[in-house]
């Protein structure tokens, strides 16, 4: 081999080989192929959905790329379309792939709603946080929901949302509330939010929201049953949740 061919050939990054170019147990397709799509990477599984790649980077390398700059699936399916289309880190992602990411994970948000039933039963905080962990996974901002309960706690509806924005006093107004209620004709509810951060501790203002709710609902002769603060799993953690009932921080008699 000459001097030029051998500087040729060491110029060939592993991103710039096309995938019928690479060892076949490398290959998407004849990985899944071969243990299974339960068993593949996540990369994989993106490089199937993305089909090809884009300007002088191969799906596989796309895919990878694509996982390494947000992190997360969490944090890619926070990201809207056009947002992805135009980022300058992945040159030539374009609209339509763009479309094919955001349209899988909102399939495998569908899936997870879907699984949870219409009109479930929600007589404990796992049940609840359920209801509500796809929605709140890919959220960047707080949203205050609650679920409405008829008198055999199945659930009235979809889960309503009141408010957007850090949770405050004036955000989360007990007539506001209470005025949806009424109008779902609801026995019980459950509170529930997310924190983007992902760790579902309470504030002191949580907390005393709470407590004010609880109130307003004794009031108003609707029982207030439990506050879910939902979060994201974390390695040091088993649950991604966390219920005020459980942990005792409010009465909810």
């Amino acid at each position: 081999m000459s001097g030029k061919d051998e500087q040729v050939e060491y110029a060939i990054k592993p991103q710039s080989l096309r995938v019928c170019d690479m060892p076949a147990q490398l290959r998407p397709r004849e990985e899944f192929e071969r243990v299974g799509a339960e068993n593949v990477s996540d990369s994989v599984l993106l490089a199937l959905i993305l089909r090809t790649g884009t300007h002088g980077v191969n799906v596989v390398n796309l895919s990878q790329l694509l996982l390494s700059k947000y992190g997360s699936l969490t944090a890619l399916a926070r990201v809207s379309a056009k947002d992805l289309a135009k980022d300058d880190d992945l040159p030539g992602i374009g609209i339509v792939k763009a479309q094919m990411i955001k349209a899988a994970m909102e399939l495998a948000q569908r899936l997870t709603r879907e699984c949870v039933g219409e009109s479930p039963v929600v007589t404990t905080p796992e049940q609840a946080a359920a209801v509500l962990r796809e929605r709140a996974r890919v959220l960047k901002y707080e949203v205050f929901w609650a679920l409405m309960l008829d008198t055999k706690n199945r659930l009235i509806g979809e889960p309503q949302k009141i408010s957007e924005g850090t949770l405050n006093s004036s955000l989360v107004h007990p007539r506001k509330l209470f005025t949806r209620a009424l109008e779902h004709n609801c026995a019980a509810m459950i509170l529930a939010h997310n924190h983007p951060s992902g760790d579902p501790s309470p504030s002191a203002e949580d907390i005393k929201i709470t407590k004010q709710l609880i109130g307003a609902g004794e009031l108003m002769g609707i029982k207030v049953l439990d506050h879910i603060i939902v979060g994201h799993r974390k390695h040091s953690s088993d649950s991604d949740f966390l219920s005020l009932r459980e942990a005792g921080l409010a009465n909810f008699g």
